[in-house]
């Protein structure tokens, strides 16, 4: 098996270093490229942040080394730990003071000695992107750098687009990098295998043999102290525009020429080109009983914290075909589903009694959490002397086919690629500007949210939306 690409020398630059996904995923994530062998040969990691977040050296370090400790899945006692520290420094940057990440960066190429590439990563709120971005440019560190941008991407049309203005302002196109970690998930990128490289899959995906696509992202968490974010976002612009769409690029796409970047967001943006605009008829928003009561949240907040959608793709291979996408905090069960419904057979030869209905018999279910499976639900012929159907099925599971120490989280992954230069995984200027584009009559127009309960699967309402079909997430029912 050949060793995968190992990136060119880097110097890597983490704005927002001190804030909580830094801590979570982007430190934790980096030692662990460390250890796989899958950082450069010559690096070193910057932290940045404002300088009223400003840290020493040694505090950065510290601060790496707790964050390592308790969130990484390689712990600091790992023996690339002392060469991954010493890589490490930190320097403030503020849009009027920008002098010292400058010289911090000079000092870091100096350090590793010929032309490392340079790597920004916007770990920022989304109001600071458009400033830091501008900043580089002021300070030339854009020069034969990469940035990449975390979401949410704008918050509207009008915002995508000022935003991309003002990123192209300084960088090129393929010098940009819109992260969706989703994106980044092994078992989302083996739906391209999955239909792709297997002859029995690929033939049915469409409009002929499958009656519809669920997307489904129910989170049991509630928003956490995250009001000053959440409030101001809301379900559909923090998972749905920002994940689940970019999930449905990839389940609706046509097959590619290739697995290069250009062939692979050609399709995905065929696919929102063919996206017709959100009806409001189409969907439900929710608002889950005590959301009121978390600290931060605006009195008489119309914020949804759950909403369900479906959408249409208008073009040959999925015409008639309902996308029900739905994704909500403070529900029952934390789930990350893509369910295919299969047509059933024009001729239905066989009774089925109420025990079969329980659970759809013709469906595919991509499980894209991580570590993910894939499952295939149909029915079979019970033991006995009658004719007597029942729910069977085949699954494939990461986990017990691979070694799961090859794995890398989405972040990871994601990062690995940026340092490539492979945008595959990356969302392009005109995909994003797409998506806000059908989205705005529901953005321009929300229907009021209805209340539910904590713990539930949201607003009765929401099962007219997926009708005749049921909302299911399979292995819960």
């Amino acid at each position: 098996m050949p060793k995968p690409a190992r990136p060119d020398d880097h110097v890597l630059v983490l704005f927002g270093a001190t804030g909580d996904l830094a801590k979570r995923k982007l430190l934790p994530g980096l030692f662990h490229l460390a250890v796989a062998g899958l950082l450069p040969r010559h690096y070193r990691i910057i932290g940045s942040s404002p300088k009223s977040f400003a840290m020493t050296e040694e505090e950065f370090r510290a601060h790496a080394r707790a964050a390592v400790e308790e969130f990484g899945t390689t712990k600091p006692s790992h023996k690339a730990w002392p060469k991954f520290e010493e890589s490490l420094s930190f320097a403030t940057a503020d849009p009027d003071d920008f002098t010292p990440l400058v010289e911090a960066v000079t000092a870091a190429e100096r350090a590793i000695g010929g032309e490392p590439r340079r790597l920004f990563h916007l770990a920022v709120p989304p109001v600071a992107f458009g400033s830091v971005v501008t900043m580089l440019g002021d300070s030339k560190l854009n020069d034969d750098a990469r940035v990449i941008i975390e979401k949410p991407f704008g918050t509207d049309l009008a915002s995508a687009v000022a935003l991309n203005a003002t990123i192209h302002a300084v960088f090129d196109e393929s010098q940009i990098f819109r992260i969706d970690h989703f994106l980044g998930k092994e078992s989302v990128e083996n739906l391209l295998a999955f239909r792709f490289a297997n002859g029995l899959f690929e033939p049915i995906w469409n409009r002929e043999h499958v009656s519809y696509v669920q997307i489904d992202v129910p989170e049991t968490l509630t928003i956490e102290g995250r009001a000053a974010f959440y409030d101001a976002t809301g379900a559909f612009r923090d998972m749905v525009v920002t994940h689940l769409f970019q999930v449905l690029g990839i389940v609706a796409m046509e097959p590619p020429s290739s697995l290069t970047a250009k062939a692979l967001r050609d399709e995905k943006s065929k696919v929102f080109d063919s996206l017709r605009p959100i009806e409001l008829d189409n969907v439900v928003r929710g608002q889950y009983e005590g959301y009121h009561d978390e600290d931060g949240v605006a009195p008489g907040s119309t914020t949804e914290t759950l909403v369900a959608l479906k959408v249409e793709i208008d073009n040959w291979r999925w015409h008639g075909v309902p996308f029900l996408l739905r994704s909500g905090k403070a529900m029952e069960s934390s789930r990350q589903v893509i369910t295919v419904g299969l047509r059933e057979p024009t001729l239905r030869m066989f009774d089925l009694d109420r025990h079969s209905h329980s659970r759809p018999g013709n469906e595919l279910v991509i499980d894209f959490s991580d570590p993910g499976s894939v499952t295939a639900n149909f029915l079979a012929k019970e033991p006995g002397p009658d004719m007597r159907l029942g729910s069977a099925s085949m699954v494939f599971k990461y986990d017990d086919s691979f070694n799961a120490a090859n794995d890398l989280e989405g972040y990871e992954r994601l990062i690995l690629e940026a340092m490539l230069g492979d945008q595959a995984m990356f969302t392009r200027s005109d995909g994003i500007e797409r998506l806000w584009e059908i989205s705005a009559p529901l953005i321009d127009n929300p229907p009021l949210p209805e209340s539910y309960v904590p713990g539930s699967w949201g607003p009765v309402s929401i099962g007219r939306l997926s009708a005749p079909y049921s909302w299911h997430l399979p292995e819960l029912e």
